[in-house]
């Protein structure tokens, strides 16, 4: 089983919604049984907390499946037991590659490597662009998913 974790910095709005768009991803591939698929915050300030109002209401308006999920910090074991982690952002980049065991950095990504860019999964929690959010993500997934898969 291959594991992907998705990181943003309060882990309710991007990292979710990613997690949730790849879930979809997966099961329309029928690759549940080999790619798991979850989602981790950088910071302590969400944790508990269910996803941002405005990611839910862009995912149901995409027809992407709600999975139930609470904010959670990323932790050693996740560091340990995942095969991609990809970070949204720079700072999201930094603040793993400060927390990750040193052995595990080299999972740790930006989630527009995969088109080979340096460009960010912008913060919709400042200024509610959950549709840009949405269509970002959308964008890069897919080439995750292949990555995953071979």
């Amino acid at each position: 089983m291959r594991k992907v974790i998705f990181v943003c910095l309060g882990n309710i709005c991007r990292s979710p919604m990613a997690e949730m768009m790849m879930k979809q991803l997966v099961d329309e591939q029928g690759l549940n049984s080999v790619i798991k698929v979850e989602s981790r915050a950088t910071s302590t300030y969400e944790i508990g907390n269910a996803p941002h109002l405005g990611a839910i209401t862009e995912l149901k308006k995409r027809n992407v499946p709600i999975v139930e999920h609470v904010a959670k910090q990323i932790t050693l074991r996740d560091f340990e037991e995942a095969d991609l982690i990809i970070g949204m952002d720079k700072q999201n980049i930094i603040d793993l590659k400060e927390m990750a065991p040193f052995s595990d950095r080299n999972k740790i990504h930006m989630a527009y490597e995969a088109l080979d860019s340096d460009a960010v999964i912008e913060d919709p929690w400042y200024d509610h662009k959950f549709d840009r959010t949405y269509r970002q993500l959308a964008e890069v997934l897919p080439i995750w998913l292949e990555k995953l898969r071979s």
